[in-house]
């Protein structure tokens, strides 16, 4: 049975086609877009006018293209920075940071706060959060309402994208960070888990490495993971899924912050690393807060000599590794980026991670293993929340049949 394919479904389809390889190419010609999208010339020509029309595209003279010729310069296409905006916010242990991202994707304002150290309250984190996003709309000039805030959170997330389910944050579950910004903002909101923010800014970075199948892990104060699997984030069908940390890698063994016991993060986390060097017993309550500049000191004092801080990382190396082999044996072996401070001592733990890993049925494919690291983890973060949050500016875009002449992505701020 032959399907037809509706008129407006294939021009949202073109729509998106043309603004995306806006998006990936920065500001190129009409010629290079047909070349990325292989739609027609005439196609690109009609859809780029209306998308200027719109005020969602703008033309950029420039003399030097990729398809430079003799003769008259070509005219880029770029995204209008003014045409809308996103706000990307990134809740962690003892951080929030809230950025304001322009529609062609740089920073237009951020900042950025610690926390208390101790586990927050529902209305106590909410507050902050909605105070923090309200601090960072009211600075600089008037400016029209943001058309989507991504709030990336450490911890467990729902798959609907809306409620934050768990995390170490609070000892609070299930909250409705999405429905509660949306109140008393007025600005639609997705709440993510973190590590699949790195996840997706990998992607966008890198697509040479990080494209279809990769694997990104966070080694931080928890253990975290982003997967991508044919070019699309994996997640759970009731939650954010990918939590790799809390994997068991020895039943009933070290305690660990999610209140479990023999969780891979048990071992290799920054408490876990202090824990184990100090000499603590396994049941000994996990730190709350550990600070960069001590795990660089215990790894070099693991780099240093044989001693309980080097036994620390050698047996998170053995957890990481263990768990990635298991995860190897059912996705098979893909590029991974070892994220955050952990990233720092990866010289110490490459070699347990790997001789974990030639243990498993995962490691029967160990040489199509390859390693990459990336010590800050928030830039990340914050750079997937940005492209999370355009991305859905940009489906608005593509799904607009003709072009409202007093369209408007936001209301203007009160």
């Amino acid at each position: 049975m032959t399907v037809g394919v509706r008129h407006d479904d294939l021009r949202r389809r073109n729509r998106a086609m043309v603004v995306g390889a806006v998006r990936r190419a920065t500001q190129p010609s009409r010629t290079e877009i047909a070349a990325t999208t292989r739609l027609s010339n005439s196609t690109i020509s009609a859809i780029s006018s209306d998308l200027i029309a719109e005020g969602a595209l703008v033309e950029v003279k420039s003399g030097e293209t990729a398809l430079a010729r003799r003769g008259r310069p070509q005219v880029a296409l770029g995204l209008n920075p003014g045409f809308a905006s996103v706000v990307s916010v990134v809740l962690t242990l003892n951080q929030l940071w809230t950025s304001l991202i322009s529609y062609d994707g740089p920073v237009a304002d951020e900042a950025g706060q610690r926390l208390p150290p101790m586990p927050m309250g529902k209305a106590e984190l909410a507050g902050a959060v909605v105070g923090a996003v309200r601090c960072l709309l009211q600075r600089g000039p008037r400016r029209r309402r943001p058309a989507r805030i991504a709030l990336a959170v450490q911890g467990i997330t729902d798959s609907s994208d809306s409620r934050l389910l768990w995390s170490p944050i609070t000892p609070h579950s299930d909250i409705a960070f999405g429905p509660l910004l949306e109140e008393r903002l007025g600005i639609p909101t997705t709440v993510q888990n973190d590590c699949n923010m790195i996840a997706v800014a990998l992607k966008w970075r890198w697509p040479q490495r990080y494209g279809a199948d990769f694997f990104a892990v966070l080694l931080s104060n928890g253990i975290g993971m982003g997967l991508m699997q044919k070019g699309q984030l994996f997640t759970g069908t009731h939650s954010s899924g990918g939590e790799f940390g809390h994997m068991i890698h020895v039943p009933h063994g070290a305690l660990c912050r999610c209140g479990r016991r023999g969780c891979i993060e048990a071992y290799a986390g920054n408490y876990a690393l202090v824990r184990s060097a100090a000499g603590g017993a396994e049941t000994d309550p996990p730190a709350a807060d550990i600070g960069q500049a001590e795990i660089e000191a215990l790894a070099d004092a693991a780099r240093a000599s044989e001693g309980r801080e080097r036994a620390a990382f050698r047996r998170a190396g053995e957890a990481i590794g263990y768990g990635m082999g298991n995860l190897f044996a059912l996705f098979d072996p893909a590029p991974v980026a070892i994220v955050g401070p952990g990233a720092l001592a990866f010289d110490i733990l490459e070699e347990p991670i790997r001789a974990a890993i030639a243990q498993t049925a995962g490691g029967q494919h160990s040489g199509a293993i390859s390693f990459a690291t990336e010590p800050n983890e928030m830039p990340l973060i914050r750079e997937g929340c940005a492209m999370t949050a355009l991305a859905f500016v940009d489906d608005q875009v593509a799904a607009r049949a003709s072009a409202p002449a007093a369209h408007q992505p936001g209301r203007a701020m009160a």
